[in-house]
């Protein structure tokens, strides 16, 4: 059997963490309509619980990409890889600051702007790390 190491402990939590962020979005918007057809507070109810466990899942991507970016020799990459990088944390920083957006939004448009925009940005970022770590 293989053994487990930091680099492992890093990646599966970055992945485990980005997996709440972005299926929890993806969740969380499938079921907004239900909740609100049953009970309108309910959708507020339901958004303030996702946000106990999807903002602390932010900051674990963040502090574990932050982890991962230290460990990658970017000077040395290819421009290509570095393009990716930067376009994929400036994509994953956009996704939190659209939720951000979201989470303080107070009429409609906004709500719809920032969720939307923050699951656009959580699932490029997620596309873009995926084929970082593919190397394609």
């Amino acid at each position: 059997m293989l053994s487990p190491t930091a680099d492992t402990l890093r990646l599966v939590l970055h992945l485990l963490a980005a997996s709440i962020w972005v299926g929890g979005q993806v969740v969380l918007g499938g079921l907004v309509p239900s909740l609100r057809r049953v009970h309108p507070e309910a959708t507020k109810v339901a958004a303030r619980a996702f946000a106990r466990v999807a903002w602390p899942a932010f900051a674990v991507v963040v502090v574990t990409g932050l982890w991962s970016l230290a460990e990658v020799d970017l000077a040395g990459a290819s421009s290509g890889y570095q393009v990716t990088m930067f376009i994929k944390i400036a994509l994953a920083m956009g996704s939190g600051a659209a939720a951000a957006v979201h989470a303080m939004g107070r009429t409609r448009l906004v709500l719809a702007l920032g969720g939307a925009l923050g699951l656009l940005g959580a699932v490029g970022a997620l596309a873009l790390g995926v084929l970082l770590g593919t190397g394609t």
